[in-house]
C-alpha cells in the first residue's frame, strides 16, 4: 500500500492531466452532433489498431518469465480486437441507416 501512494505521490502530476483529459473528453463528445459519430468511430478504430499492434510488440520484446507482461499485452490485443470488430459493426449498422430503400419510379417516364 506504501508503493502505490508512493507511486500516486510522485506522479501526482500526471494523475492531475489522466483525470482533466477524461473529463475534458466526456465534454467533447457529449457535444457532438450525432451526423460526426460515424467518422469518429473510424478515427477510434484506427487508434485502437494503434493499440493492438503496440502490445504486440510488448508481447514480442517482453522476456518468457515475465508473465504479468505477456498478460497484460495478450489482453490489450484481445481487448482492442474486440473494440475494432464493434466499432466496425456500429458504423457499419449507422452507415445501413443513410442507405435509401428502394429507388421510387420518376414521373417523368409517364406515357402521354
Amino acid at each position: 500500500m506504501e508503493t502505490l501512494l508512493s507511486f500516486i505521490h510522485s506522479n501526482l502530476e500526471i494523475l492531475y492531466i489522466v483525470i482533466l483529459s477524461v473529463f475534458l473528453g466526456i465534454e467533447v463528445i457529449s457535444r457532438v452532433p450525432s451526423v460526426l459519430h460515424t467518422p469518429l468511430m473510424s478515427g477510434a478504430n484506427a487508434i485502437h489498431g494503434v493499440i493492438i499492434v503496440g502490445s504486440i510488440i510488448v508481447m514480442g520484446e517482453a522476456s518468457a518469465d515475465n508473465f504479468i507482461v505477456l498478460a497484460l499485452g495478450f489482453l490489450a490485443v484481445i481487448v482492442g480486437t474486440i473494440n475494432v470488430v464493434g466499432g466496425f459493426v456500429v458504423t457499419d449498422r449507422m452507415l445501413e441507416m443513410f442507405k435509401s430503400g428502394k429507388e421510387k419510379p420518376s414521373k417523368s417516364t409517364k406515357v402521354k
